[in-house]
This record gives C-alpha cells, structure tokens and sequence, in this order.
C-alpha cells in the first residue's frame, strides 16, 4: 500500500481558534482607527501574522513606521494567546479524532502545516502533539499562503508525491496553496467561497472513514 500524507491546518480545521483572531485583530483595528467585520476576517484566514497586520492597514490605505508595525504585531499576539489560555482537548472540533485515528490505524502518514507561530504550543493544549509525524508552522516557513511552501516542506522531509498529499483547509489561501502544489484540496466551509477545492464539506464531521479510504 502506498503511504498518503494528510495535512491538516491549525486554525478553523483542528481548533476554532479563528474566532479569537477576529477578537484580537479587531482589537488592533479600533487602535489604529479602521472598522474590521467578521466578513473581512476571512481574507485573514491561513495568513500570517504579519500580512494580516498589512491586509488591515490596506483596508483605509492607511501606513504605520516599522516600530509601530511590530509592537502591534507582538500585542495582537498576546492579546490573543489570552483567549486561547484555557483552550484543552474539549475544544477539538468534532470529527478531527476519528480522522485522526482512522489515519493513524491505516498506517499513513499526519503532518501539520499552519501560518500559526503558536501551532506547536496550542497542539499540546489539545493533547495532539504527538499524533503528528511532522509540524511545519509559521516559526520555521519564510513564505505564508498562497505560497505551497508550508506543504512542500511536509512532503519532501516525508519523501510523498503531490499527488499523494491530502491536504485540510478553511481559507482561500490554504486550498490555492495545496492547489498550486499539484495536492487533493479539502475545504472545511462555506462551499462559495472554497469553490476551488477538490472536495468541500461544510463541517469536518460530515468526513466519513469511507471517504478517506478512497482518497
């Protein structure tokens, strides 16, 4: 049998966590004097931190000096990491541990591949770190989504093919991302707006062990 690599993102796919980025980037938005709905938080999802900061700015055309820029990215960061302090295994979106373990008892391989600079941190509070063969995340990539880097990583430390890569995502940018790298895409969402996926499912839930097996 040849050995799948599945990819989960972080955000919005394991962990509801995107709700606690809204919160805390809204936050840094009244700062700055710039109105952030929760529809313009989408265009946040699967981006760094820093281009986040950047798409925010762009929003009023507005333009901060570099030391304003940072101290803003290091507050949103701990304004943040308050939310997600008391997050555990609870929180795990329903569905991921089947998934998991029905990956795992099949012998394939698990990576994870997340913008987020505080992936490895929030795995081990859902008691998940050790599920996974490898963990790219966004204190080791230069290169945030839509660019494949985050995946090519995981592939080629694992030795997988493209086309053998199944790859787990709620943003735009995280399903053009697996796309551009030539991997099978699965949006976790609104359908309209990951049109371009491979295969979408509003909830990770609705994944049966039958639909993986055929990938």
């Amino acid at each position: 049998m040849r050995k799948k690599l599945f990819i989960f993102d972080l955000d919005g796919v394991i962990v509801d966590t995107a709700k606690y980025h809204f919160l805390a980037w809204k936050n840094i938005a009244t700062e700055l004097d710039i109105d952030f709905t929760i529809e313009q938080n989408e265009l946040l999802k699967g981006v760094n931190r820093e281009n986040s900061l950047l798409k925010i700015l762009e929003l009023k055309k507005k333009t901060i000096d570099i030391s304003l820029f940072n101290s803003l990215l290091i507050k949103k960061n701990n304004i943040y990491l308050r939310y997600v302090e008391k997050i555990n295994s609870n929180d795990i979106i329903d569905g991921i541990i089947n998934s998991i373990d029905f990956i795992k008892k099949n012998k394939h391989y698990l990576a994870l591949g997340s913008a987020s600079k505080n992936a490895q941190m929030i795995l081990r509070k859902l008691e998940l770190f050790e599920c996974f063969d490898i963990i790219i995340d966004g204190t080791i990539t230069e290169n945030a989504k839509p660019d494949p880097e985050v995946f090519l990583r995981s592939m080629n430390r694992l030795k997988v093919k493209p086309e053998d890569c199944i790859v787990f995502e709620d943003s735009i940018s995280g399903i053009t991302a697996a796309n551009t790298a030539g991997m099978i895409s699965i949006g976790i969402g609104n359908k309209d707006i990951l049109f371009k996926a491979t295969h979408n499912f509003s909830k990770f839930n609705l994944i049966t062990n039958q639909f993986l097996s055929q990938l």
